[in-house]
C-alpha cells in the first residue's frame, strides 16, 4: 500500500489486523485489532491499547485484504500465521 491509500478508520492487514488512527505527513498510526481485546479498548483517542507507527518502509507490506499481506521476513503471509494474527493464538489447531 502507499501512504495515500490510508485514512482514519481504515482496516488493513499485515500478519495482524489493524485500524488506522492517524495519517501524518510521512507515517500512519494504527492500533491492532485483536479478538482478545475488549471492544471498549478500541474507542478513542486516547486508546487503551498501544498505537503503532508505520513508516514508508512498512507500508508496502500492508494490504486491504488479509491474503495479500506480506511478511517482511518471510514473503507472503501463510494461512496459519494470518489466521493466528487475525483470530488469535490457538485458533488453528
Amino acid at each position: 500500500m502507499k501512504h495515500s491509500d490510508f485514512h482514519i478508520g481504515l482496516v488493513f492487514y499485515t500478519h495482524k489486523r489493524w485500524r488506522c488512527t492517524d495519517v501524518g505527513t510521512r507515517v500512519i498510526v494504527a492500533i491492532e485489532i485483536s479478538p482478545e481485546q475488549d471492544e471498549s479498548w478500541r474507542v478513542g483517542p486516547p486508546y487503551a491499547v498501544a498505537e503503532y507507527v508505520f513508516d514508508e518502509h512498512d507500508m508496502p507490506g500492508c494490504a486491504l485484504l488479509p491474503w495479500e499481506a506480506v511478511d517482511a521476513d518471510f514473503g507472503t503471509v501463510d494461512d496459519e500465521k494470518l489466521l493466528e494474527g487475525v483470530l488469535g493464538k490457538g485458533c488453528c489447531g
